[in-house]
């Protein structure tokens, strides 16, 4: 047994804090098979951008006080990798939730600051860690928890540009036949391009398919 905790973290000096701030409409997300292993001093983010325009992120880190170097990696359209190496000031939490015997399962930009969700082996632990956020003067809200049977480490299945879309063409009747509404309907709901309602509409699709249907190797 375990407990999933999913909290919300916010500091001027957090990871990335800066460019959250700067550019909240940027989907920002940890690459957790990396952002396990803080010693190496590299750390890796999958950035989503709704119109393939990076220029503002990069000018972002590049005015971030917590960021000493970053170069990205890897370009797929509107979805970028790139790899971060942090100021001596920055704040993390992950060093902390390996130290209470955690992982950290997923972090993913908020407006407020990072989204978590962390797998921790009793309350004591999110009770330490909850203490180490109020002695670092940490914001530490608790959103949910709730046990969980056996252990897991893989991330939530969608991103919330994914999911609210998803959930936005189902009730407007996307996937009823008759379709009963269309990309540029959906668009203009959403507030951002038809191409852009594609690309998330296809992609979070794909990603429940390949965490619900497709057996595990």
């Amino acid at each position: 047994m375990s407990f999933i905790s999913h909290v919300t973290v916010h500091h001027p000096d957090l990871a990335l804090a800066p460019t959250i701030a700067a550019v909240p409409n940027v989907a920002i997300k940890v690459v957790p098979t990396t952002g396990t292993d803080p010693d190496t001093g590299l750390f890796f983010f999958l950035v989503e951008t709704e119109d393939g325009d990076f220029g503002p992120f990069e000018d972002a880190l590049r005015d971030d006080s917590t960021v000493k170097k970053s170069e990205m990696v890897a370009n797929h359209g509107d979805t970028r990798i790139y790899r971060l190496c942090y100021t001596p000031g920055t704040k993390l939490l992950t060093p902390k939730t390996t130290k209470v015997g955690g992982l950290m399962l997923e972090a993913r930009s908020v407006r407020q600051g990072w989204l978590l969700r962390l797998q921790l082996p009793d309350r004591k632990s999110l009770s330490q860690l909850w203490d180490y956020c109020r002695e670092e003067d940490i914001s530490f809200e608790l959103d949910r928890m709730y046990q969980q049977e056996g252990l897991t480490a893989d991330g939530e299945s969608l991103t919330d540009a994914q999911r609210t879309a998803l959930l936005t063409a189902f009730e407007a009747g996307y996937f009823e036949e008759p379709r009963q509404t269309s990309h540029e309907a959906l668009a203009e709901q959403l507030g951002i391009s038809s191409t852009a309602v594609g690309g998330r509409i296809r992609r979070g699709t794909s990603r429940l398919i390949e965490t619900t249907l497709v057996p595990d190797e």
